[in-house]
């Protein structure tokens, strides 16, 4: 893979976590308990270190990081928004949207790592999958928990 085509992946992940880190934003916003907005808020600044992480990268192959959000994941928090204006804000339904917007961030890394990524970047992007699979098992587990209260 090429110096570009590893910028232009870099760049994809880094939108995806900034899509993270607004979806958690959004979700410690509006859920009602206390101890899942502090775990909400831990998973935002979580998605903020990944995104500066890939942004250095990025910039140590001399190209210009992303630093916005993804279009389809602007389109998804403004969907929660008008699901939760017409259904009322719940928060097993909150996790629920939280955990869809896991599913995205944890497809966009598996095929981020199905490329042939230079070794000391794949080592960085496995780590991060690692913990975007720690964030959709932890929201699941919150959201099924939630249910079941």
């Amino acid at each position: 893979m090429n110096t570009k085509d590893t910028i232009s992946v870099l760049n994809d992940l880094i939108e995806t976590s900034k899509d993270g880190e607004k979806g958690f934003t959004k979700c410690a916003n509006d859920l009602q308990t206390t101890d899942l907005k502090s775990i909400m808020v831990t998973r935002s600044q979580d998605c903020t270190a990944a995104t500066a992480e890939l942004q250095e990268l990025v910039r140590s192959l001399g190209g210009e990081p992303e630093n916005d959000t993804s279009l389809s994941g602007d389109l998804h928090r403004r969907w929660v928004g008008l699901k939760e204006f017409v259904t009322g804000k719940d928060d097993t339904a909150i996790l629920s949207e939280c955990e869809r917007g896991e599913d995205v961030a944890k497809k966009n890394y598996r095929e981020a790592l199905d490329k042939d990524l230079p070794t000391n970047i794949r080592a960085i992007v496995e780590k991060q999958y690692q913990g975007v699979l720690r964030n959709h098992d932890q929201v699941k587990a919150l959201r099924n928990a939630a249910r079941a209260n």
